[in-house]
């Protein structure tokens, strides 16, 4: 069984990474603090998914897109170093500038 820590670390790599932390939570490690970086790391990859989705488009009409693209997902990474830094920390710190819309947002994460 994996510990909470674990749990938290885990679940901010990648999607895959986030369905063995959420299996093992429901399984009967459900802390606080897994499901805090549950949410955390859910949110982010939605924000991942979505912002590389939208700034696609524009780079297929004009490859100078490519620069926004590169600092959006540049900025993303930033995030997922903070997430991860803080999950194994053991601390519930928030995503900077993100991080607060998605507490208590994901209802299926008891």
């Amino acid at each position: 069984m994996m510990t909470k820590k674990t749990i938290s670390v885990i679940s901010y790599l990648t999607i895959i990474g986030w369905s063995i932390a959420f299996i093992e939570y429901e399984k009967g490690a459900k802390t606080s603090l897994a499901k805090f970086h549950l949410e955390q790391s859910l949110g982010l990859n939605i924000i991942v998914i979505v912002t590389n989705i939208l700034m696609a488009l524009p780079l297929l009409l004009d490859p100078f897109f490519s620069i926004l693209l590169i600092i959006n997902n540049t900025g993303l990474v930033i995030l997922w170093i903070a997430g991860i830094i803080s999950a194994n920390n053991g601390v519930r710190l928030p995503l900077p500038v993100i991080g607060f819309y998605f507490k208590d947002k994901f209802r299926f994460i008891r």
